[in-house]
């Protein structure tokens, strides 16, 4: 089943390699990428690839106080939200380096035994059979399934049992059918097949039949003309894993990942001696629901994926959220964790990689989805990868950071129609976002512009004399802004009547410089500090000041700036450092922050 998405096109900055990646992996040719350079604090980790422990928030150099807030903000979403909850429990997980600082369960993993459809209901189980969420509650990941299948083509291509440019027909010749012939696995991995979103493989009676009806689907787009997320990439991709290694999902599953990595709670189809620690999902029945079958405990919730017996490649994995952060860490260690290694550096570089180029706002790896600040918050940015599944669940990793964040959420239980969108997952990674703390350029503190959304908060300098000319503002300035919102840079010469837009330039170490002819920045920065300097206008009076506006959607993590000084020909005019300058900033909405 294809979760919900939606929200602005984020910000396509960033290098892409897309067509480093086609010619680099059929896997003989291995691609190497210098990582981007981490700005914030460092987690305490002795090693390069730490394997998983739990821990404080500060051996994992996060501030307590938002992972305090990433719990608060995610148990308001058990009440009313608007109308009703998004969910009726939820496991978060969010850790740093090799270190889990969060693991928290809220509300309840088995509430309702029915959905009454004429007055908008739940009907609970009595108290006594009410389960609450636990630690290592278990759930129907819905599509984040799709990122093992992911993980085991990757493997495939790894080994050259399947090439990233074959055409998917090359391995299952029935699949040419219908205008399917120059499909991809890439372009199954990337949804841009060109396949539609999804269609009923449930109504077919026998197996046989549910093949025939992919078969003889035909692209509803030209392949690799557009993207659209579709539950038959997934698919498709899965009876290629079957057929090129003659062993059935469930079992690659278990021998390529879950095995190596002692993800004991990750599987297909768990027993039903599980079924006490699984999160409960939808009272499924018609119309809403594809199938007539009642409260779904235990079993896949996704129509085709039961019908095909509860293993698919877009759907049917039960996770609980310890073993998909040992996932995250595996990846984010570049393949590997402890002594056991899924994934070389080079593959795991891939899936992270942007072969979505063509459709900003789509940004997508190799099975995982890119800069989505839709579910990912204030972590977005163009290395951050993740996937939602329709159930309520969520994985996101962002390397920038080296941070994961896992939100595990039952928000179709007990029905699927009480719950859209995504705010839970967003509120929870702008406050793993913000736990990072961002070290001032200069001294102890820094200007923060806060990441509150529709807001406009300023950050306003003295009226100072510049009417001997030459006069510039030299600063210390840090963004990472959603796309649609900005940082402006603007001085007034009338007392404040109107106000201008001051061109700018940035720099960064070891890049050249960068102009902002309108005065502007916005996007993603690297995550690192850049030195501004500014030419101001000749007046008697010129206040400059910075304005953050954000929209009412998504927030990046804000902006900062630090250590502010206007120069002119005669001299210093301010100097943030002296106290009595600093003493006369006016703020609104801005706060001098230590991180």
């Amino acid at each position: 089943m294809t979760e919900d998405a939606g929200g602005k096109a984020p910000d396509g900055r960033g290098p892409s390699r897309r067509q480093l990646g086609r010619r680099a992996l059929a896997l003989g040719g291995a691609l190497a990428i210098a990582p981007f350079p981490a700005g914030p604090a460092p987690a305490a980790t002795r090693s390069a690839r730490p394997t998983l422990r739990r821990g404080s928030p500060e051996r994992a150099g996060l501030l307590p106080a938002h992972l305090r807030q990433l719990v608060t903000d995610a148990e308001a979403f058990l009440a009313p939200s608007p109308r009703r909850p998004w969910y009726a429990g939820a496991v978060l997980l969010a850790g740093r380096g090799g270190t889990v600082a969060l693991h928290q369960p809220i509300g309840m993993a088995v509430r309702y035994q029915a959905y009454d459809e004429k007055t908008d209901t739940g009907v609970e189980f009595p108290a006594d059979r009410q389960i609450p969420m636990a630690e290592d509650t278990v759930f129907d990941l819905a599509s984040v399934s799709k990122l093992f299948t992911s993980i085991l083509a990757v493997q495939q291509i790894e080994r050259g049992a399947l090439e990233l440019e074959g055409k998917v027909a090359g391995y299952l010749p029935d699949f040419g059918a219908a205008g399917k012939q120059d499909i991809t696995i890439r372009q199954l991995l990337t949804h841009t097949s060109g396949f539609r979103a999804w269609i009923p493989l449930y109504s077919a009676p026998t197996y046989e039949e549910k093949l025939r009806l992919v078969w003889n689907e035909a692209p509803l787009n030209a392949p690799g003309s557009t993207y659209l997320y579709s539950d038959l990439n997934l698919i498709s991709l899965q009876l290629v894993l079957e057929r090129i290694t003659g062993r059935r999902l469930d079992t690659l599953l278990h021998d390529e990942v879950t095995g190596p990595l002692g993800l004991r709670h990750t599987r297909y189809n768990p027993p039903a001696s599980w079924k006490p620690r699984i999160a409960a999902t939808e009272d499924a029945r018609k119309p809403w629901s594809g199938l007539d079958r009642g409260l779904v405990w235990g079993e896949v919730h996704d129509e085709n994926a039961f019908s095909l017996g509860g293993v698919a490649g877009h759907a049917g994995v039960f996770s609980d959220a310890w073993d998909l952060a040992v996932l995250a860490r595996t990846l984010l260690n570049g393949g590997v964790h402890g002594r056991a290694r899924v994934l070389r550096p080079e593959s795991v570089e891939l899936m992270f990689t942007d072969f979505n180029t063509a459709f900003p706002g789509d940004e997508h790896g190799l099975g995982f989805e890119l800069h989505q600040h839709w579910y990912m918050g204030a972590m977005a940015t163009p290395r951050t990868a993740g996937h939602t599944g329709f159930t309520g669940t969520s994985l996101v990793l962002d390397p920038t950071t080296d941070s994961f964040l896992v939100v595990l959420g039952n928000s179709v239980h007990p029905v699927r129609t009480w719950r859209s969108g995504s705010a839970p997952r967003v509120a929870a990674g702008n406050a793993l976002a913000r736990a990072v703390a961002v070290r001032p350029a200069h001294g102890r503190a820094a200007w923060f512009s806060g990441m509150a959304s529709a807001t406009s908060a300023t950050l306003t300098l003295p009226a100072l004399d510049t009417s001997a000319g030459g006069a510039r503002l030299r600063c210390a300035v840090w963004w990472d802004i959603e796309q649609a919102d900005v940082l402006v840079l603007e001085a007034t010469t009338d007392g404040g009547e109107s106000w201008q837009p001051v061109p700018f330039t940035t720099k960064r170490p070891g890049e050249p410089a960068r102009p902002h002819p309108a005065g502007t920045a916005t996007g993603w920065s690297g995550r690192v500090w850049h030195r501004l300097t500014a030419a101001l206008p000749a007046a008697s009076r010129v206040s400059v000041r910075w304005r953050y506006a954000t929209d009412r959607l998504y927030v990046g993590r804000g902006a900062y700036v630090d250590g502010l000084r206007v120069e002119a020909a005669d001299g210093v005019l301010f100097d943030e450092a002296r106290p009595a300058d600093s003493a006369r900033i006016e703020t609104a909405g801005w706060t001098a922050s230590a991180d």
